[in-house]
Formats: C-alpha cells, structure tokens, sequence
C-alpha cells in the first residue's frame, strides 16, 4: 500500500475537546503505531480529508514520523473550500498549524459548502485515490465513521482495496501498554 486514506470519529463524537488531551494522545499513538507498520512495508503518501479528531491526529503523528521517514508524505484533501469556516479559532489555528505541515492540500472542490454530496464525492474521490483504508470505528459504536467505513468495504468488493479498523479494542491494548511501561519505570 503506498497511498492510505486515514479517517476516523471526530472529535466530539469521542468526547475529546482538547487535541493535548491524554486520550488524543492514546488515539495518535495508535494511529502511529499502525502508520509505522505501513512505512514500513511502503507506505509513502498518508491522505486525510482534514477533520476535527481522528484525521488531524493522524496528521499529527504522521508529523512526528516524518523526522524518521522523510519520504513520508502527508495529503489534506478537504470535501470543499472553506471547510474549517464554522470552526472556534483554537480548531481553526490548530488546522492551520496542521496545513502549514502538510506536503499537499487542496480541496476537492473549489466550490465553498453547496450541499452534503460534497462529503459523499469527498469519500469516493478519496477511495479512489488510495490504495486502502485506515479508519477509527468500531461497530459497536455508530457514528459519522460509519458511512465511509460502508462504503469502503462494498468499494473493496470489486476493487483490491485493504481496509485497516482501530477498534476500542484496540485503543484499550495501546492504553494497556503505556500503562504497563509507566509502571516498569518505577
């Protein structure tokens, strides 16, 4: 896989308002972790749409990676033009500090908001663009997630797309282990 579209709950979903908080920092650890196995078997181009929660923390962590793996390379593709305009001014400057980082960004399109089939066109453009999926879901938990993680897996039905899902699970064994090292240090 060299291109991966990362996605995921927003932010509020998840009930995190701060991108400093300990369990943004647990969701970019884990979306590291799993973005490091990628480089590792090739993975060169990491493509978010530029969401609140999950896709800006992985741009976070791809950020961080970028020191290691210079030839990491990070998209911001949003649906529209504008598409942080109803953010608060601390969302808004911590996209612009994320934009600054990022090797590419352009809206899909060049229209500001016209009507939510942006955010579907947004989906299929970016399926198509990539060669699989990293995505924060679980299906126990519904949630804005839940239409792309569909649509990716009826995508992959016809198309050799790989789709990789952090569950709750998941996060639990990532919170485990730091855990498990903070009490080693003592």
């Amino acid at each position: 896989m060299q291109k991966v579209f990362v996605t995921g709950y927003k932010s509020f979903e998840l009930g995190v308002f701060k991108n400093d908080s300990q369990e943004a920092m647990y969701i970019k650890l884990a979306l590291q972790k799993n973005i490091l196995n990628m480089v590792e078997e090739g993975l060169e181009w990491v493509i978010i749409s530029g969401q609140l929660g999950v896709e800006l923390w992985a741009a976070e962590a791809v950020i961080q990676l970028k020191t290691l793996y210079p030839h990491l390379q990070l998209a911001i593709m949003p649906p529209f033009v504008q598409h942080d305009s109803n953010w608060n001014e601390v969302n808004k400057e911590y996209y612009q500090f994320i934009s600054s980082q990022a090797d590419f960004v352009k809206p899909i399109s060049d229209q500001p908001y016209v009507n939510p089939t942006q955010f579907k066109n947004r989906d299929v453009f970016l399926l198509k663009k990539t060669d699989g999926m990293l995505i924060v879901y679980d299906d126990e938990r519904e949630g804005s997630p839940q239409y792309i993680w569909e649509l990716a897996k009826k995508y992959a039905e016809n198309d050799p797309y790989e789709i990789r899902q952090i569950t709750f699970y998941d996060l639990q064994q990532v919170i485990e282990e730091e855990a498990s090292k903070h009490n080693n240090e003592w």
